[in-house]
């Protein structure tokens, strides 16, 4: 992340640090460098955005205050879980970062929710903190065309718009530290928590956005005076626990899986053997915690605060606010094989540190654990994501585009989808190409930008499979099916390798769908071949191999057994088997479910003018209508109808008032280009006044709510 000042306190304890080059990179001695894409901030977000804007042939820069913090996981050392496993598949189908250093440095792999189907599993892994920085710093500065570099960004260097573009100005390079200059062909803001931070222990603040990091203020005023929508939001951390200080005697043992499910496509297995996974422990806290806690609100100015935290993932003081008199769980979390800290995920707090000592002590098993460093809270700026299109620019200012939490979301996983799309995209506004767009019917990384950029948040936005319409499609199983063939000829992001992968599956599953349903027999005769599948009566004559395999009772490797010409190479190929008895067991669901995809997309594609002014045009829309069309920019008549509060008359209103200027447009584009015929000037006057109403009836609004 981002630091203001950080250079002149280098500056001070050496001489500057030198660009760490790369292949095809270059470094400008006398004039100012100039790259295709700048990335601020080297967390999980710019990673991700550097290294894709790279892969799509971008000669990148990725500006961060400390090269040895990039990979640092500052809060929860796991990566995955229910619906954010979902997100790494997509981030790896894009060829992302995250999922294959996961492979390789996980410590207690899980898939979580496998009581459900296979759509809603969610990959989840327990990180060496260590290993994954080592090897994401390793994957970063050896990253062809990216180059990395140690400073501060204090201001962004803006000049005249492009006129076919929404936007009042543009960006072309950032200012450094020490007043020096880095051009630029698009811009990446990645700076997580680090916003006008400030962290909070007890009644005590600290400017920061991580414990012993500074904030970064500089590009905090400059977005302001751009005119951003500006919030505030929170989030904390819990304190850590000294392992050797811990009695898991009488604590719930929690396993990992065997064998343990890679994240990433390109992984046949992950790097450590079942047998050596740790373990994790499960205890609770007590009403003596609550009594704590509750006694000492008053020196506690995170929980006082009216900022908004993360609804699911709160503060345990604000979980025994919120449910008192109940026990909350506690899991007890290595954070490496050679360390001796754990992390107490569920008892993230802000008392003073002796106050937290006693909240620790009085919870089971942890009566005599030793503090190594107190939990404490975190409050930060972000953006608006409503003022971002669908690629993550900026509507204000062109070439800009912002990823990670700076967007509102919590969680690494949300902002290394978010990175990838926004590196993707830096990449092809330089190339002067369109956008790379993911759809809410394509993935959960276009659930979880759409969902920002048509309703925004008021809260840190985290994933849940709840939140994706079509959860029978976009399964993790399927990621590359469905965006490394779109990555590899649209974005270019994607490397040869794993789009031959990619092809290679897709064409074994068709392969093996037809072999499966060309083998058919009679009900009597399966069962004879399988009588551990109890097939029923009811079914249709004859029932095909694919039919059997629908049974929760049936695999491939029953099959095969059974009828082992030619199913038996199907079985032998182990990641096959599981994705047909996947595409076996959902065929009826997706089958149903791609009539209303088809609508979703032909909502879609009837996309609303960009510079639009809903205040001016001449439809049958109220003021508040207008408003929130205004406020939310809706790309799309899709986009529109997920915003709360549009009733279905707006859209059909909105929707012929689009089509009949639409055709206006083309004819009066034969003619002379006077005052006469510029809508603009026949509407200003109706925009103004419908400003003025609008400005007046919020000013009412605030009196009546004071």
């Amino acid at each position: 992340m981002l630091l203001r000042g950080s250079w002149r306190r280098l500056a001070l304890a050496s001489a500057p640090r030198p660009w760490h080059r790369r292949a095809g990179s270059e470094v400008g001695a006398a004039a100012a460098p100039r790259y295709e894409v700048v990335v601020i901030g080297g967390g999980h977000a710019g990673a991700e955005a550097a290294a894709a804007a790279a892969r799509g042939g971008a000669r990148t820069l990725l500006l961060t205050h400390k090269i040895g913090t990039i990979g640092e996981m500052s809060c929860n050392p796991s990566f995955g879980g229910i619906g954010k496993g979902h997100l790494m598949r997509e981030v790896d189908a894009l060829d992302g970062l995250c999922g294959r250093v996961c492979d390789r440095s996980g410590v207690h792999y899980k898939v979580l929710n496998r009581r459900k189907g296979p759509a809603v599993w969610g990959l989840r892994a327990q990180i060496d903190r260590g290993l994954y920085k080592e090897h994401m710093q390793k994957e970063i500065l050896n990253t062809p065309l990216l180059t990395v570099h140690e400073a501060s960004v204090e201001d962004l260097l803006l000049t005249e718009p492009e006129p076919d573009h929404p936007g009042k100005c543009q960006v072309t390079g950032v200012v450094l530290g020490d007043g020096s200059t880095v051009h630029a062909g698009s811009v990446i803001l990645t700076t997580g928590t680090f916003l006008r931070g400030m962290i909070l222990i007890g009644l005590e603040t600290y400017p920061a956005g991580r414990l012993g990091d500074q904030p970064a203020i500089g590009l905090a005023q400059t977005l302001e005076k751009l005119g951003f929508a500006v919030g505030r939001l929170k989030t904390g951390t819990p304190p850590r626990l000294a392992k050797d200080t811990i009695d898991f005697s009488g604590l719930q043992e929690h396993a990992a899986d065997n064998p343990p499910v890679p994240f990433s496509f390109l992984s046949e297995a992950v790097w450590i053997k079942p047998e050596d996974q740790l373990l994790c422990y499960l205890t609770r806290t007590t009403l003596k915690a609550q009594e704590i806690i509750c006694d000492n609100l008053h020196v506690n100015n995170h929980i006082r605060e009216t900022t908004r935290g993360p609804r699911y993932c709160p503060s345990l003081e604000a979980k025994v606010l919120r449910f008192p008199n109940r026990e909350h769980q506690v899991w007890l979390e290595p954070e490496g094989l050679e360390s001796n800290v754990i992390y107490p995920q569920g008892v993230s707090m802000t008392l003073p540190p002796e106050l937290q000592e006693q909240v620790i002590r009085s919870i089971p098993g942890l009566e005599k654990a030793k503090i190594l460093q107190p939990g404490y809270g975190v409050q930060y700026d972000f953006l608006d994501p409503r003022q971002l299109t669908a690629s993550l620019e900026s509507r204000l200012v062109q070439r800009l585009f912002f990823a990670g939490q700076i967007n509102g979301t919590t969680g690494y996983e949300e902002a290394a989808a978010q990175g990838v799309i926004a590196g993707i995209n830096a990449c092809l506004r330089v190339r002067g190409k369109p956008p790379f767009i993911v759809s809410r019917t394509e993935g959960y990384i276009g659930v979880l930008i759409d969902d920002l950029t048509t309703l925004g948040t008021s809260e840190p936005y985290r994933m849940f499979t709840s939140r994706v319409e079509f959860r029978v499609s976009l399964r993790p199983d399927n990621a590359d099916a469905r965006l490394t063939h779109r990555g590899f000829e649209e974005a270019g992001c994607v490397s040869q390798q794993r789009y031959e992968q990619a092809v290679k599956m897709r064409a074994a599953l068709e392969d093996g769908i037809a072999t499966l349903k060309s083998l058919q027999f009679s009900i009597s005769k399966w069962s004879q071949l399988v009588p551990e599948v109890p097939i029923s009566s009811s079914r249709k004559l004859p029932l095909s191999a694919f039919d059997v395999l629908q049974y929760p009772e049936a695999n491939m490797e029953l099959l095969a057994r059974a009828v082992p010409e030619p199913l038996g190479k199907l079985a032998q190929w182990r990641q096959l088997a599981e994705r047909l008895k996947i595409e076996a067991a959902y065929e009826w669901c997706v089958e149903n479910q791609q009539q209303e995809i088809e609508e979703v997309h032909r909502d879609e594609a009837l996309r609303l003018p960009e510079d639009i002014d809903y205040f001016a045009i001449d439809a049958s829309l109220s003021l508040e209508v207008r408003e929130k069309l205004d406020s939310n920019r809706p790309q799309t008549i899709g986009a529109l109808s997920r915003i709360p509060g549009i009733t279905p008359a707006a859209i059909v209103n909105l929707l012929r008032f689009v089509k009949t200027n639409c055709q206006k447009a083309e004819k009066l584009k034969a003619l002379p280009q006077t005052d006469k015929y510029f809508p603009e000037k026949m509407y200003s006057e109706k925009a103004a006044s419908q400003r003025q109403i609008s400005a007046k009836s919020s000013e009412e609004k605030q009196e009546y709510l004071c």
